[in-house]
């Protein structure tokens, strides 16, 4: 008796997490081979606080927790908690590397653009 295969293919869904702009991507792996290790992936999570009602944390991580979402990209492994999953889905990490702006940036659809008081996801 055969049983029908069952493919599930991550790639043709909507985002259901964040995306690593190529850019990015580089710079994580660049940061990853100067650590000399081969078992970190990038973490992001979000925490309440700050201006927008959340907080990102973006670090490196070789655990894998239950639930993680885990994505590829270009060989760099990008992982969010379940938890932090449904706030980060649709949003873009980049890298600027300009004389006004350094670092990682977060283009989070699903915040709200001005700051408030009170929770930016309803």
């Amino acid at each position: 008796m055969t049983t029908p295969t069952q493919t599930e293919s991550t790639e043709a869904k909507a985002p259901t997490t964040v995306v690593l702009t190529d850019v990015a991507a580089q710079k994580v792996k660049a940061l990853i081979e100067q650590e000399g290790r081969d078992d970190l992936r990038l973490r992001v999570a979000v925490q309440p606080g700050g201006c927008s009602g959340l907080r990102y944390q973006l670090f490196f991580d070789e655990r894998s927790l239950d639930g993680d979402v885990v994505s590829d990209f270009d060989g760099v492994e990008v992982v969010v908690d379940r938890m932090s999953a449904p706030y980060l889905s649709g949003a873009t990490i980049d890298f600027a590397d300009r004389i006004d702006a350094q670092g990682f940036t977060i283009d989070n659809p699903n915040a709200q653009g001005s700051c408030a008081c009170g929770d930016s996801f309803h």
